[in-house]
């Protein structure tokens, strides 16, 4: 994500820490504007060029317009292997 859960960097990062906030989803982060080469080889590790990234189990889950998605559809915590 640009930033960190506390202090967001960019609006896109501001949604998805909402949703996952909302949603009692425990993560981590990693702040991809402290760092240029983790920023492109992330952007290339699953061809996903944009910010932020969720990943589940290693997965490529997707970016800010596919969470909120599976958020409207109240499908993100089974998607994430968190619903049972």
């Amino acid at each position: 994500m640009k930033g960190t859960p506390e202090a967001p960097r960019c609006g896109f990062s501001r949604r998805v820490v909402g949703m996952l906030q909302k949603n009692k989803v425990p993560f981590s982060s990693f702040d991809i504007l402290s760092d240029q080469n983790v920023r492109q080889g992330l952007k290339e590790y699953k061809d996903w060029k944009t910010y932020p990234q969720l990943y589940a189990e290693g997965e490529l889950v997707g970016g800010c317009d596919i969470i909120t998605q599976l958020d409207e559809d109240d499908a993100l915590l089974e998607e994430l292997g968190l619903e049972e």
